[in-house]
């Protein structure tokens, strides 16, 4: 078999696995961690463009997951809206608010860009618990559920599927082609990007835009996971949570921050009664990873694909022509 033939034979052998999984499974609980971390992939998928690909460190996105997971409550439980629609409008409205954050908070410099981002994750978390006539406060309120044949686990989980897919195709081929190398020679130099013709505050505000529709349509997708959202669901910690999935994951790797998402949303659900030691192992792994893979699981992951990759060495041995060199070297009379 061919080297080339086995990174298109993982994923298409990791996709039939993921679409089986409720077959492979009958465990409810364990078909909801894993729509728990197609919910949070939607997200971090985009996310790693701005975080891995463009070098802007944004720790806030949880105030976007948050308003996207009110808006779509509000519009599909509130106002009887279509649920899909719904879920257009929150990703709409939260990439609206991406733009608006967007054009003045990416003008500063990097460490100052992050506390942008994480006073506005702040201030949607306040403003969720106070503003009670909109968000009913620490009440919080109950998350509508889409139509059928999407109302069941089974279903919610497909749909969650297709969607991380659909978000996963997008991410990579923007990755793979002209933006890709625009983000990654942004992050390398904005000088060098600069000098060759790269429209750096465009390429910017575009991937924080998009990264901010996706927040918002997971953040809908998260409601209707947890059927009832309070305040409590999106504190700062998840926003920081978020971006340790990234540097776990590695870094301007697609699909490396898919390990990271993995454990994001499987550490509460394996530590059981540890639970309240969350944030200890977040840290511990962070720790490990940081100290032993710099560049994350992604980066591993790609040095044994290449190394896959790469044609084995054939050895030749050269045997020298004694017979030419005698006559070479013969010295006639």
């Amino acid at each position: 078999m061919k080297h080339t033939h086995v990174r298109p034979l993982l994923v298409g052998a990791f996709a039939l696995f993921a679409a089986l999984l409720p077959f492979i499974t009958g465990n409810l609980y364990y078909l909801h961690v894993a729509t728990i971390i197609g919910v949070y992939w939607v997200l971090i998928a985009t996310l790693n463009l701005l975080v891995g690909f463009t070098g802007q460190l944004s720790i806030g996105h949880v105030g976007l997951l948050a308003i996207g997971a009110y808006a779509f409550c509000l519009l599909a439980g509130g106002q009887g809206w279509n649920p899909f629609l719904a879920l257009l409008t929150g990703g709409a409205i939260c990439a609206g608010i991406g733009l608006l954050l967007g054009l003045p908070s990416l003008r500063l410099p990097g460490f100052y860009f992050a506390m942008a981002t994480l006073a506005f994750g702040l201030i949607v978390s306040e403003l969720a618990l106070a503003e009670q006539w909109l968000t009913n406060g620490s009440v919080g309120m109950p998350a509508p559920s889409f139509p059928a044949p999407f109302d069941t686990p089974w279903g919610f989980y497909w749909l969650v599927l297709g969607i991380a897919a659909f978000v996963t195709w997008m991410t990579a081929n923007l990755a793979r082609f002209m933006w890709g190398r625009a983000m990654v020679a942004l992050r390398d130099s904005t000088v060098a990007a600069s000098s060759v013709a790269v429209p750096i505050y465009i390429v910017k505000l575009m991937v924080f835009v998009f990264s901010g529709f996706t927040a918002g349509i997971s953040g809908g997708l998260y409601a209707t996971s947890q059927t009832y959202i309070t305040p409590d669901a999106f504190i700062v910690n998840l926003g920081i949570y978020f971006f340790v999935a990234i540097v776990i994951g590695g870094r301007g790797v697609i699909i490396g921050p898919f390990i990271g998402a993995a454990v994001l949303a499987a550490i509460p659900e394996l530590v059981g009664p540890l639970a309240k030691y969350g944030t200890f192992f977040y840290g511990f792994i962070l720790l490990i990873v940081v100290l032993v893979l710099p560049g994350g699981f992604g980066e591993l992951i790609a040095s044994l694909a290449a190394k896959l990759r790469r044609e084995p060495q054939v050895s030749t041995s050269i045997e020298p022509d004694l017979e030419a060199l005698r006559s070479a070297i013969q010295i006639k009379p």
